[in-house]
């Protein structure tokens, strides 16, 4: 159990099920269709083809490889979960994908091959025979074509044949995407056509006192009554937790301090280059492999400790260490241009637990959860000098002071739990913690005397909004026999604000984004004073000063790309839509729980677990 959760963490993002296809899936293939091998067989079918063991492995390697890159730490139990998921879905996706291309009978000629070799090679090909300017020089790629040798032809030949057949069926998919000239004017319009207002504000909710508003107890009944839905809350847990930190400790930041000085008094007495010592100690790997260097900064663009030392220290003279959020910094400044920007390389040495702090760290997580599952998780704590504290969670929201998100703790409480009983040692990106659960309720409706007062707002603030109509309407009432608007609210003593210019899609401060104020705005011409103006939380009388139209030429130069872009976003979203339906309608059959049972489990197949696709699993490196 606890080796599975050593993996310190911060959260990554996956793609999974329908979003993982985009264009990606057709454009690329994965060369997964069922093939055999693997010594585990098939751990699943998609409408009869098997889901073969050592397919889903493979995927899974790569999509943890790209998770752990853009991650800082390792990955959690609870995160590999998700990866292992992410996996089987993007190997089901493509099963899916090769059955309807044999349905549709989609192939691909060897013509088709020839051609797409001589003038369209893979994009990571492609790139490196394009210059700076993005020409891409065919010439110069038709004569390496012509000296590859038969095995890398063979294997070009073997990208073509997987992706064009692809290409086909996207194209199927997502054809008939071409939205009109009058579509794509409207967009460009909402977003660059602007206007100006003057308008009065009646802010009910601050101009209308509480106590001459009445609400009845009969009104707060049957609004109970009548929005039963408002008032579902989720099921809670009271727990009692113990939570291990993974925030370094005051010796580990010491030892950070200490390592970033000897890395300074390093480059400072000669022992090593700025540049070598960049690639051999800093964390920053995006500028450790250019030797440190951050190219050229500009004054404020960094972290405020950060960027007074680089504005500050002498030339070609490393300098440091510099505290930030990100850890201790050994800088080198090689140019600056005033005070505007310089020419920066660093080494960042991060502020984390040592090796030792980490270790210590761990077998107090290891004591806590032994000592945890033969006592009550108080008397485990007061052996090992940990506090324990009391929380509630709920099903929806499960945080705690510490820990942060509790997913797995979550689970255990809502699930498998008892009161009583002592969860194991669960691991997340902020800490180790156990549980003990107190008690627990199910999801049900919030009692009326608790919803009271929540109700009362919501039908006091009703009433405000129709007092303030009301007020408004006289307004309306008096521009409307003449008077102008300025005059009105001078003698009524009501503020006039000014707004603009704005667009129908900017958040404007008083009035909001895209609601009736807005578009009563656009709707009026200058001049023009709108009726009463109603949205969610305010009322509004709205005088257009100044409309500032699109401009058409604008617009005539950027159509192209506009068009472009959005016929991406409409594949994209055709295309998700369409592989969301082929598995709606799929017969997908997972049994990874069944063939990959832990060791030690009656299954015949075991397949040993591991948090890490390289440990423990069979073909792991």
């Amino acid at each position: 159990m606890m080796r599975q959760m050593r993996e310190a963490t911060k959260p990554i993002m996956l793609f999974t099920a329908a979003a993982f296809v985009a264009l990606m899936v057709f454009q690329w293939g994965m060369d997964i269709t069922g093939r055999s091998s693997g010594s585990y067989g098939e751990i699943g079918k998609v409408n009869g083809t098997p889901v073969m063991y050592n397919d889903y492995m493979s995927t899974y390697r790569n999509l943890y490889d790209q998770a752990q890159k853009s991650a800082q730490t390792p990955i959690t139990s609870q995160q590999n979960e998700q990866i292992e998921n992410a996996a089987f879905n993007q190997v089901v996706n493509q099963i899916l994908i090769q059955q309807e291309l044999e349905r549709r009978g989609i192939t691909v000629t060897n013509q088709e091959i020839q051609d797409a070799a001589k003038y369209s090679p893979p994009a990571d090909v492609r790139q490196q025979f394009t210059d700076s300017t993005g020409r891409f020089d065919l010439q110069a790629w038709q004569t390496t074509l012509s000296q590859l040798s038969q095995e890398q032809l063979l294997s070009l030949e073997s990208y073509y044949r997987d992706v064009i057949p692809r290409g086909k069926l996207l194209r199927q998919v997502s054809s008939g995407i071409y939205p009109p000239d009058g579509e794509l004017w409207t967009k460009w319009k909402d977003q660059h056509e602007k206007v100006e207002i003057r308008y009065i504000p009646f802010d009910p909710g601050s101009s209308i006192p509480d106590d001459s508003v009445k609400v009845s107890d009969e009104e707060i009944q049957a609004y109970y009554q009548s929005h039963q839905d408002d008032f579902k809350v989720p099921a809670k847990a009271t727990v009692k937790a113990v939570v291990l930190s993974k925030t370094p400790t005051a010796a580990d930041t010491a030892a950070s301090r200490a390592k970033a000085d000897a890395v300074l008094d390093s480059i400072r007495s000669g022992a090593a280059d700025f540049a070598t010592m960049a690639k051999r100690e800093s964390s920053d790997s995006a500028s450790a492999a250019q030797g440190g260097s951050l190219g050229v900064v500009a004054k404020g663009q960094t972290p405020a400790p950060f960027d007074s030392a680089v504005f500050s220290a002498r030339i070609d003279r490393a300098t440091g260490p510099i505290e930030t959020g990100y850890g201790y910094h050994i800088i080198e400044v090689t140019k600056r241009w005033r005070q505007d920007s310089a020419q920066v390389s660093h080494i960042l040495i991060p502020i984390q637990r040592t090796d030792s702090s980490e270790l210590a760290l761990l077998d107090e997580a290891d004591s806590l959860e032994a000592m945890g599952a033969k006592m009550p998780l108080a008397e485990a704590a007061s052996n090992l000098g940990l506090d324990v504290v009391t929380a509630d969670i709920t099903s929806t929201l499960p945080i705690l002071q510490g820990a942060g998100q509790i997913g797995e703790g979550s689970e255990w409480a809502f699930q498998d739990a008892a009161p009583g009983d002592v969860s194991p040692v669960y691991e997340n990106d902020q800490a180790f913690y156990s549980l003990e659960l107190v008690s627990s309720q199910p999801a049900g409706v919030l009692p009326l005397d608790q919803a009271k007062s929540t109700i009362l707002q919501t039908l006091r603030m009703q009433k405000k909004m129709k007092m303030a109509e009301a007020e408004a309407s006289k307004v309306v009432k008096k521009v409307q026999d003449g008077e102008a608007l300025a005059k009105v609210a001078s003698d009524l003593h009501l503020e006039m604000r000014h707004a603009g210019p704005f667009s129908r899609v900017d958040y404007v401060p008083g009035l909001g984004r895209e609601n009736p104020a807005i578009g009563a705005a656009f709707a009026l011409k200058p001049g023009q004073v709108s009726g009463v103006v109603t949205t969610t939380s305010n009322v509004f009388v709205i005088e257009n000063i100044d409309r500032i139209p699109a401009d058409s030429s604008a617009w005539l130069k950027q159509e192209k790309q506009q068009r472009q872009t959005f016929i991406s976003t409409e594949q994209q979203q055709r295309l998700q839509q369409w592989i969301s339906a082929l598995r709606a309608s799929a017969d997908i059959v997972d049994r990874r729980d069944e063939v990959l049972k832990p060791a030690g489990s009656d299954n015949s197949q075991q397949a040993p677990q591991s948090s890490s696709p390289y440990g423990g699993m069979p073909g792991g490196m």
